[in-house]
């Protein structure tokens, strides 16, 4: 058994660290020394590699404690996706290591490189900086580095739309959840995350060219995931109103995960739904949701039912009953 002070030593970690998890139940020594020195056995070793595993793969100290009792915390499924995390970096390094070699072969030569190789390493080298932290990126690595399975997703929407495939057709609609569900994951179902990644696509070409999605391609899918939740909304809706909510999904649409990261943002900083800026919000809120359903007699009820009869409509949504809760409050 280890001491506080070895332990630290030992894993790179400071006493005022482990003291620190200690004190909130994270970390919890076995036993204790007759002098009162806390004693870390192997278990309590494994303990401390999943949470410094957790916190490298970008997950709050304030989630670790209860994710650590779930069924995905088994040792074996966070060494394996440390190892995810690890060969999307190798990957990443893999591309800059590429071109750095362009550029140093060019130079062994006596050749200047092009102004275009230089600036395609810096944006290589500095891109996510200008939208992610560090732990942002490494919860994103599988979008932003476009590992196998996003890969795979664009090879079959980039034949889709060669062979004029519709967004109705039950292939579109398929693809569409598993890219939206993809996309869930790897932001965490965070909407200024998903937010931040759509404005970077749209204003980056070079992490456009890099993904290898176009504007029709992202089209397709946002024109196939709404062909699907309207098929859904249809079950519960008049027709009146699903048309009012085709005309919207291909006008505002776009304005809800804004709204919603907005939303989130403004909870953290004040619980309270009376302030000015939650008001603000819910009123955004009320006219989007207008614009989308109408103001027929019933309109909002049927929405609800909707929501609550089809499990299919939860896949995506980053709208919680608790911001809900708030949302409704603040209007009252």
């Amino acid at each position: 058994m280890l001491k506080v002070g070895e332990l630290a030593s030992r894993s790179g970690l400071t006493v005022r660290t482990l003291h620190h998890y200690d004190s909130i139940g994270l970390l919890t020594p076995s036993a204790r020394s007759n002098a009162g020195y806390r004693l870390y056995n192997r278990a309590d070793i494994a303990r401390l590699h999943r949470i410094q595993a957790l916190r490298r793969l970008g997950m709050a100290l304030a989630d670790i404690a209860a994710f650590l009792d779930s069924p995905d915390a088994a040792p074996a499924a966070i060494i394996a996706r440390q190892i995810d995390a690890i060969d999307r970096q190798i990957a990443d390094a893999a591309v800059l290591r590429s071109q750095l070699a362009r550029i140093q072969d060019q130079l062994l030569r006596g050749e200047q490189p092009e102004l275009s190789a230089w600036l395609t390493t810096l944006e290589q080298m500095t891109m996510h900086d200008k939208y992610f932290s560090k732990a942002e990126q490494q919860q994103m690595q599988p979008i932003l580095a476009g590992n196998a399975e996003w890969s795979a997703m664009g090879e079959e929407l980039r034949a889709m739309l060669a062979a004029g495939t519709p967004p109705s057709a039950p292939e579109a609609q398929q693809l569409a959840a598993r890219w939206m569900g993809a996309l869930q994951r790897d932001t965490g179902n965070d909407p200024a995350l998903a937010v931040r990644l759509d404005t970077m696509w749209s204003k980056e070409a070079a992490v456009r060219e890099h993904s290898g999605i176009t504007p029709a391609m992202r089209g397709f899918i946002m024109a196939a995931n709404a062909q699907t939740r309207l098929a859904l909304y249809a079950k519960h809706m008049l027709p009146e109103e699903i048309e009012h909510m085709r005309r919207h999904y291909g006008t505002r649409g776009v304005e809800w995960p804004a709204l919603f990261a907005a939303l989130r943002a403004q909870m953290a900083a004040d619980p309270s739904p009376q302030s000015p800026a939650a008001r603000d919000l819910a009123r955004r809120w009320n006219a989007l949701l207008i614009d989308m359903i109408g103001t027929a007699p019933g309109a909002r009820a049927r929405f609800r039912a909707a929501h609550e009869a089809e499990p299919e409509l939860q896949n995506g949504r980053m709208m919680s009953e608790e911001m809900l809760a708030y949302l409704r409050a603040a209007l009252e």
